[in-house]
């Protein structure tokens, strides 16, 4: 056995993490929170959270990351950077492997989050948080009266687009072919749909504005098909391509679902492997809010206290 045994291991932050850990550190579990390379999550590269519980006035999304985090602290919880590489959950003490340092715990709570996809742009990655955005939910609000973007042609993006049109004066919806591949009803969604236009055969190839001076202007998009390149006026640039979730270390150590989601037991946080848990986006693929992940994070806590004291008793 390691020398670095825990009671509870944590993997990830986030609203999900630091919440396990605030309720298990609360419960003398001593959690030790295994940060990744990411600490507090994808509210990291938010600007302003106005729909958590508790901030009437909004708050940024890395104060907030960082609120949760000294609560958890005040408790006792304790942190290492680092990502973990690998996992060996076939016996107690479950191992859990950072770079070359080996941790043991009695259980394990997984808060990786997922990952809105990205195209890769450059000009793309440098206006995160600043107009470009993988969540029409989360951000939707700020973009009253204005013009956005969405791009993709599936179901999710198809439902961005119409959930936007609550706020924007106009939703372009940007997709490479000349076909949406959306399901019935959600095509029907776009067309009946006046504030929807769709960009076909298109595809971004660079996102306008500066961070510094109001954000996002424009994205310029080119004609699969001719190559002509064209500039959509937008103020919101947003993702519908699919989130992925942060669950590379524990294939094979616990069930995925087909797109890779830790599959849990349905109402709450067990693996398939006893002792082993998850919370948060990492398990969730309809919410995927910061208030439910907390709540997650609440959740797999107290099944973790309650798991254990079975075990010792």
């Amino acid at each position: 056995m390691s020398d670095k045994h825990e009671k509870v291991i944590i993997i990830g932050t986030g609203p999900a993490g630091y919440t396990a850990a605030i309720y298990t550190a609360r419960a003398e579990l001593e959690p030790l929170v295994i940060e990744g390379l990411q600490p507090g999550g994808q509210l990291t590269t938010t600007t302003e959270v106005e729909n958590f519980p508790g901030f009437p006035e909004g708050v940024m999304g890395p104060e907030m990351m960082d609120l949760f985090r000294k609560q958890a602290e005040r408790f006792g919880t304790r942190f290492v950077s680092g990502m973990v590489d690998k996992v060996d959950f076939t016996q107690r003490p479950f191992k859990v492997w950072v770079h070359e340092d080996l941790y043991t715990a009695d259980a394990v709570i997984i808060s990786t989050g997922a990952s809105a996809r990205y195209l890769g742009l450059e000009s793309e990655q440098k206006l995160i948080g600043y107009g470009v955005s993988g969540c029409a939910t989360c951000d939707g609000f700020f973009y009253k009266g204005k013009e956005v973007v969405v791009v993709g042609g599936g179901d999710s993006a198809v439902e961005e687009a119409t959930f936007l049109t609550r706020f924007a004066s106009k939703v372009t919806l940007i997709h490479r072919r000349d076909e949406l591949r959306a399901s019935k009803i959600m095509r029907k969604r776009v067309f009946d749909n006046p504030k929807i236009e769709v960009a076909w055969n298109s595809v971004p190839v660079e996102v306008l504005g500066d961070p510094k001076v109001g954000g996002v202007t424009g994205t310029r998009v080119k004609d699969v098909k001719t190559g002509e390149e064209r500039v959509i006026t937008c103020h919101g640039f947003f993702l519908g391509i699919g989130h992925t979730p942060n669950t590379e270390p524990f294939k094979g150590a616990v069930d995925l679902d087909e797109s890779g989601y830790v599959k849990v037991t349905p109402g709450r946080t067990h693996t398939n492997v006893e002792g082993i848990f998850a919370c948060g986006d990492v398990m969730d693929l309809v919410y995927r809010q910061a208030i439910t992940a907390a709540g997650s994070g609440c959740a797999a806590a107290i099944d973790a206290e309650h798991w254990l004291a079975d075990q010792d008793g």
